[in-house]
């Protein structure tokens, strides 16, 4: 790319836009040139209004320290200073849904992080990997919205990118029924174990929200453009139970599942190491060279030695085996503030690039 495209944060002060500021420092096709967030960070320098709350075990990028924060809600001053946004603002789905269209209306792309949109039959939730494809509603968006080049697009819930590759890349043999249990990093909640101190040695069995979103995202990826919009699949079967542990980073998943033509253990391997997508045809900035890595170790993937496999943007797979009710088991682990956030958030936005959907204003 020879011009960089001047990018926005919006919720930059908080977790996942730390970790949007920390990713996009240096990145070859996007510049970020202006952070906002609320009301209260307003008029501070971005090192000012983050204070002893930075969250990343980087520093803040040395070009970001002095810029100051702007406000989120002044939406045509912000949109007329960047070429596209990465939101992670903290609203109501409702107030997100307005905010996030509002932006979109001034002719600018936001690439969005947030769940609100996720189930807009018009606004594509993606993961490049595996549905590109549905990028191609965003024109009906744009009828919607009554613009010709804004729009907005997601990324799916941070859990589901611990098994729903796995699943993608069997989806041949049709996997029919899967139950899967996930144990989610309390950075998924925006915290560390300095700020939340009670989730030490700790397991929390519900997370609001999250078993529905895990039992049902993965249909909308698989679903199809019609008529306009995205029509969900209506297999597999999929049961959910979501569960908050006491791990900074790194989601792991337990997954079961049944298949209407199993294949071999052989076959499962073969094609999860062999997988890949369009971002590594395209040779993407952020993505992973190998999607998915297999472990024949009993004891991996674990949250501490494989969260960060291809810069936190490949997901890892293991203990593969038959089980006594369903035809297989395995655990998965992905990196949920990179891959399951800000980086799949980061990956989409250079998808959307290479299609063409996002360019210089």
């Amino acid at each position: 790319m020879e011009k960089k495209l001047r990018v926005g944060i919006l919720g930059a002060t908080g977790m996942v836009g730390q970790r949007f500021a920390s990713l996009l420092e240096d990145h070859p096709w996007f510049d970020v040139v202006l952070l906002a967030a609320s009301e209260r960070s307003a008029g501070k320098t971005y090192e000012e209004a983050v204070g002893d709350k930075w969250k990343m075990t980087t520093p803040i990028p040395e070009k970001l320290r002095g810029l100051i924060v702007r406000n989120v809600n002044d939406i045509e001053a912000n949109a007329a200073e960047v070429d596209m946004f990465f939101s992670a603002v903290d609203m109501s789905k409702e107030e997100i849904r307005a905010f996030e269209d509002a932006y979109a209306k001034t002719e600018t792309p936001v690439v969005s992080n947030n769940s609100a949109h996720r189930w807009t039959p018009d606004v594509p939730m993606i993961v490049p990997e595996i549905n590109p494809e549905h990028a191609e509603v965003i024109k009906y968006q744009k009828e919607r919205l009554g613009t010709k080049r804004g729009f907005v697009a997601v990324k799916p819930n941070c859990s589901i990118q611990s098994y729903t590759p796995a699943l993608h890349a069997l989806k041949d043999f049709g996997p029919k029924e899967v139950a899967v249990c996930t144990y989610q990093a309390i950075s998924g909640a925006g915290k560390t174990f300095k700020d939340w101190p009670e989730m030490v040695y700790n397991v929390i069995p519900y997370i609001g929200g999250e078993e529905e979103k895990s039992e049902l995202e993965p249909l909308r990826i698989w679903g199809e453009v019609k008529d306009g919009v995205i029509v969900p699949a209506k297999t597999p079967l999929i049961t959910a139970q979501c569960l908050r542990v006491a791990v900074e980073n790194g989601h792991t998943a337990a997954v079961f599942v049944n298949f209407e033509n199993k294949p071999s253990k052989e076959e499962i391997i073969k094609r999860w190491r062999e997988f890949k997508g369009l971002p590594q045809e395209l040779k993407l900035p952020s993505a992973p060279e190998h999607f998915i890595q297999y472990f024949e170790e009993d004891n991996r993937p674990q949250a501490v030695l494989d969260r960060d496999y291809e810069r936190g943007m490949g997901v890892s797979f293991g203990r593969l085996r038959e089980d006594t009710l369903f035809d297989y088991k395995f655990v998965g682990l992905s990196h949920n503030t990179i891959r399951g956030a800000a980086g799949g958030a980061i990956l989409l936005a250079e998808l959307l690039t290479a299609q063409g959907y996002i360019e210089a204003k």
